[in-house]
């Protein structure tokens, strides 16, 4: 049995000021499935471009108005539209490649041209399209799957840690102490899992652009000593101490100089997972915070007598799903949300370390003008 598709045609904006270009480019390109739009006027040619992307733009470069390296460059800014290959077409020798490339076309080609040339130039920009169109369908594919399956994932294990809390108070029957560490364990893995789920769906939100930040002035320092003191029962635990230090600069310069423009729950979920990192693995020693300012910053120094990282571990830490070696290494997202929060917020994390000597991160945030 046999399925009978039809197939899209692609669809080819060309505009040129002679109308007579325009009929030879009709001429030779109409023997092949596409629907053409010719336009004569490079203003009315860029109108349609933002109302209807076509999947691919053939340009004349000297045009009056909007000649066609400025309709390129205009075109390339509208981060609105989808990727659209721009062949460039001139009669003029003058014309410069090296401009209309750098202005964002994909290829260039000089009339005379080839007729089948200038048809394998088109099958192959439209390849080129249909291939980023693909891609791009695919991560959107992606982005929703992980999103609904994180989403749904969430409900059961809410729900479960819910009864086995229940079941570990004795609500539903008395429960032996060897009964009550199986229930610790099992709330404790939901927990981690719990965890996990929550920072992938945050990744997946940052990446797909839908993401919004709750800007407003921020304490940096309030926030770090809040932070600092909710994680120190987890340091004392281990055997660890946790000191935070604050430079005088930042002291004396006044309560706007620790202040910076950010979503302070972002940035308390960046601050938790370095600090609780050091904490993890670390097995003796402590960890130092060390607040200061530079002139336009405020640094934040989370410093540990761990294991260390090694340098090629390091060109890899804030990547996706880039775990490290350790044996206590997560999923390896912690530190990439944490790069995309920070970066989104303008600032810099950064790592310096040494194995067997330890590691100190840092997160660098501009403060708010006092304007």
């Amino acid at each position: 049995m046999s399925i009978n598709k039809t197939t899209k045609k692609d669809r080819i904006l060309v505009v040129d000021d002679v109308f007579d270009n325009l009929l030879v480019l009709e001429v030779i390109l109409d023997d092949e499935n596409y629907e053409l739009s010719l336009v004569e006027d490079s203003k009315i040619a860029l109108a349609m471009v933002e109302e209807s992307p076509p999947d691919l733009i053939l340009l004349d470069v000297m045009m009056p108005e909007i000649d066609g390296y400025e309709f390129t460059r205009r075109v390339r800014k509208n981060l609105a539209l989808p990727f659209i290959p721009i062949l460039l077409i001139t009669a003029h020798y003058e014309s410069s490649v090296v401009e209309g490339l750098d202005a964002g076309a994909d290829d260039f080609i000089r009339k005379p041209f080839d007729p089948d040339e200038l048809h394998a130039r088109v099958r192959s920009l439209l390849r080129l399209k249909h291939s980023i169109d693909e891609r791009d369908h695919m991560a959107n594919l992606r982005t929703d799957f992980v999103s609904r399956f994180t989403h749904d994932l969430r409900i059961p294990l809410v729900a479960s840690n819910r009864v086995l809390k229940l079941l570990l108070e004795g609500r539903f029957c008395e429960v032996s102490p060897q009964l009550q560490e199986i229930i610790s364990t099992m709330i404790g893995s939901n927990q981690d899992l719990l965890e996990m789920v929550n920072t992938l769906l945050e990744v997946y939100r940052h990446e797909a652009g839908c993401k919004t930040l709750k800007i407003a002035p921020c304490n940096i320092q309030e926030l770090v000593s809040e932070v600092a003191q909710e994680l120190t029962h987890l340091a004392e635990e281990k055997g660890l101490k946790l000191n935070l230090e604050i430079e005088e600069n930042l002291t004396e310069s006044g309560e706007n100089a620790s202040t910076v423009m950010g979503d302070r729950v972002e940035l308390r979920r960046v601050l938790t997972n370095i600090i609780g990192n050091a904490i993890k693995f670390t097995d003796k020693g402590y960890i130092n915070i060390h607040l200061y300012l530079t002139p336009t910053v405020v640094n934040i120094d989370i410093q540990d007598t761990g294991a260390g990282i090694s340098k090629q571990d390091q060109a890899i830490l804030f990547e996706r799903f880039r775990q490290g070696k350790h044996q206590r290494s997560g999923s390896g997202l912690g530190l990439y949300l944490s790069r995309c929060i920070v970066e989104a917020h303008q600032g810099t994390i950064d790592v310096i370390s040494e194995p067997g000597k330890g590691s100190t991160f840092t997160v660098s945030l501009p403060v708010a003008n006092g304007e």
